[in-house]
């Protein structure tokens, strides 16, 4: 009898209480990937996307969710927020269900977008000749889609729907040929028979006649991204390979010509808009001769209403460059709901992708454009209007976090010197938040939130400071002591998987590294931590360079899964990391392997000298991208390490710059070209120290990286054979900069790990 209580008693525990486990990839690819919140016009319903794997399967699929908007259901759920003491546990509270369903799982479904009326959603999905768009019905009562259809058929396919404010029409992306123009059907007629000629051709070869013809992971082949613009009722819009004839003429390429609008990005908020009335798009796109180096992306407006007969020359002949005089990036637009503004964000220095991000104001009337964060160092990152256009609300990353903050438009037109403290936004959310929207009556904020513990969450709070948080004058990074606003988790999609999950949250430290300024670290410790016992360390350098370590979650290199078995994990943002002001992100211009260096140096040192369960004779270090040049850099520059895992890195920056796309980032980094500046480039080149290189080393690239070519994987990798050093090469011929397919992030995460076991590996009294 008492065996069975006991086990009646283990089984009626919740989840949170009863036997934790280490983290494993497993665990991580179980996880829902909760996407941006799109709050209904009523207020009532929060539509969402979760991304489920399937690992056997090997693929990542997307479904619409919905949760009702009830900030009130379940008090116990509140978490409080703050700099000093962000919350350890997203994802995990106590409390009631949050009401989420999943509402579209017989197919794929991707960005849910609401029509004005609320009576339906525009949504992407893959289930039918690519990537369309599509429409649901939604009742209201119930929170249940009672019909869907596909919108779009295009040859070229098509993603990135927004619903024009007044319902008459969806805007959407999709890659064209340039050379195709005329009224929709005569455009769509022309793509579609290239398309089919490309795939019946042959010969596979391209010719190309300017830069830029391949990106990130993929080949333009002779494709611009434009923007389309179609009836929201049409019913199907049949576009396809094998028929050509649209039910009708009516649409419009809104951005012809050979130009990508809108820009390339690799996500966050959209680089379109529409105005209020729904009459006009604003979009960004870079009309420079060499859009390779550059990085002069301005804003650009269009009318949408156009008749059948419109010819393309019309259309570009009525397109309004509103920022044509800023010669850095303009971005990000969006139109304040009373129509008289536009905000956006904008950078200063042209060919700098790094210089810091303003938040801007367009007036639309008198065409005036004034920054209203001059006296805010840190960059700004999403932007949400509030609804009766009073207030501008932002996140901005700080010290490792993504704060939520505010500007109230009324006090800004009263302050006047630009360190007036009113001038200055308003703290709301800790954490690390991101994906801001706000409710149609304007009380409450939604916006996803993540932690190093759990990944993104939708949370909900009130639209306005519970005290005023502003950053002293003297003092701009530093919060004030005050009492944040609570928010509020409204769902919990991974809460039954990580309550089963032992994590350590992650541990701030400070030391002086270069130039004596204040440079910040962090630690993770492993599960069933013994502060008696000596942990080996895995030593994580970032990528960017100007990105930063924080408390956020990756599915790429996770901190957690790296700890999981029975690691210490060390991060530093060092000069050139963002968060710090822009001061602190400029140090590592020209000076790579400098001030950084040190940094990572002296952080490590600080780190064994603090914490004495760190073994440092059992070190390796990781890194990806830049930090995957730093490892090849440390390789030359210091044997404390027992091994190293280079990911994506740059070994030879001359021949590197010949590989590259986005020429603008060697540019400005290395402050010119190879034949302009070789002693730069030569100075920072890994490749020339290989003479020193000892430490085993695992090499790793993807033949898709168009960022940092494979040949700079396979320079490393036989320079390090050639030379004796124990080495390893992970070849992926199907991933780019990013290790991005299930299947493949498994072996990735198996064969990094092993390497590192193999060489610091703990002692058996330690397993």
């Amino acid at each position: 009898m008492g065996a069975r209580l006991l086990i009646a008693c283990l089984l009626s525990l919740p989840l949170f209480a009863q036997t934790k486990h280490p983290f494993t990839f497993e665990d991580m690819m179980s996880l829902k990937r909760v996407e941006e919140p799109v709050v209904s016009p009523d207020g009532e319903w929060v539509l969402f996307a979760a991304v489920d794997v399937d690992l056997k399967a090997n693929t990542k699929t997307p479904h619409v969710w919905v949760v009702p908007l009830n900030p009130t259901a379940d008090p116990s759920t509140k978490v409080k927020d703050s700099q000093a003491n962000p919350p350890p546990s997203l994802g995990m509270t106590s409390g009631k269900g949050s009401g989420e369903r999943e509402i579209i799982s017989d197919q794929d479904a991707d960005r849910p977008r609401w029509a004005p009326d609320g009576k339906r959603f525009a949504f992407v999905s893959t289930k039918e000749n690519g990537s369309q768009i599509w429409i649901a019905d939604f009742d209201g009562a119930t929170g249940t889609v009672t019909d869907k259809h596909r919108l779009t058929n295009f040859a070229t396919e098509a993603d990135g729907e927004l619903w024009s404010p007044d319902g008459k029409y969806i805007v959407f992306k999709s890659d064209v040929y340039p050379e195709c123009v005329g009224t929709l059907a005569e455009e769509a007629t022309c793509n579609a028979r290239k398309l089919e000629e490309v795939k019946e051709s042959k010969v596979k070869a391209q010719i190309f006649t300017h830069l830029l013809y391949r990106h990130w992971n993929a080949y333009k082949e002779g494709k611009r991204t434009h923007l389309f613009v179609v009836p929201a009722d049409l019913g199907a819009l049949v576009l396809s390979r094998r028929a050509l004839y649209p039910i009708t003429n009516d649409g419009r390429d809104l951005t012809p010509g050979d130009y990508d609008a809108p820009v390339f990005s690799l996500g966050g908020q959209d680089d379109y808009a529409f105005s209020p009335d729904g009459k006009e798009l604003c979009y960004a796109s870079n009309h420079d001769a060499m859009p390779a180096a550059s990085t002069n992306n301005d804003l650009f407006t269009v009318p949408v209403d156009w008749p059948a007969n419109a010819t393309s020359a019309q259309v570009i002949a009525a397109t309004k460059d509103i920022t044509a005089e800023n010669k850095a990036a303009d971005n990000t637009p969006l139109y304040s709901p009373d129509g008289k503004y536009i905000a956006y964000r904008a950078q200063q220095r042209p060919g700098y992708e790094s210089d810091r991000f303003r938040l801007m104001l367009y007036d639309r009337k008198t065409g005036e454009k004034k920054s209203i964060t001059e006296g805010f160092d840190p960059w700004v990152r999403s932007v949400a209007w509030a609804p009766h256009s009073t207030h501008l609300f932002f996140t901005a990353e700080i010290d490792g976090h993504s704060q939520v903050l505010q500007l109230d438009l009324e006090l800004l037109r009263v302050a006047k010197p630009e360190n007036d403290i009113r001038s200055l936004p308003q703290s709301l959310y800790s954490g690390f938040n991101d994906d801001l929207t706000v409710t149609p009556d304007g009380s409450t904020l939604l916006f996803t939130g993540m932690s190093v513990m759990a990944p993104n969450e939708i949370f909900i709070g009130r639209a306005g400071p519970s005290e005023s948080c502003t950053y002293p004058k003297d003092h701009p990074l530093e919060f004030q002591s005050c009492i944040l606003s609570s928010a509020q988790r409204l769902t919990r999609l991974n809460r039954a998987i990580l309550s089963q999950i032992e994590m350590k949250p992650i541990e701030p430290f400070e030391f002086s590294g270069a130039h004596d300024d204040k440079v910040q670290g962090f630690l993770v410790k492993p599960p069933n931590f013994d502060p008696s016992k000596k942990y080996p360390v895995k030593f994580l350098i970032h990528g960017g360079p100007e990105s930063a370590w924080g408390d956020d979650w990756s599915y790429r290199w996770n901190p957690e899964l790296f700890a999981a078995n029975g690691y210490l994990v060390i991060m530093i943002n060092f000069h050139g990391s963002t968060g710090y002001g822009q001061k602190f992100i400029d140090a590592i211009n020209g000076d790579w392997g400098g001030a950084p260096f040190e940094d990572l140096m002296k952080g490590l040192d600080y780190a064994e000298q603090h914490y004495p369960f760190i073994d440092k004779d059992r070190e390796c270090a990781l890194g990806a991208s830049y930090g995957g040049w730093m490892a090849n850099w440390i390789l030359g520059h210091t044997n404390r390490f027992k091994c190293i895992v280079s990911h994506d890195g740059q070994f030879n920056t001359e021949s590197a710059y010949g590989d590259t796309e986005e020429l603008w980032f060697p540019e400005w980094e290395f402050k010119g070209m190879p034949w302009t500046n070789r002693e730069m480039y030569r100075k920072w080149s890994p490749h020339l120290f290989a003479t020193n290189f000892k430490t085993p080393t695992l090499v790793i690239h993807g033949q898709l990286d168009y960022r940092l070519d494979v040949s700079q994987g396979f320079d490393l990798f036989t320079t390090l054979q050639r030379q004796g050093v124990p080495s390893k090469m992970l070849y992926f011929p199907d991933e780019g900069h990013w290790v991005l397919k299930p299947q493949n992030s498994q072996l990735w995460y198996k064969t990094v790990n092993d390497w590192v076991d193999q060489w610091t590996k703990p002692v058996a009294s330690e397993q």
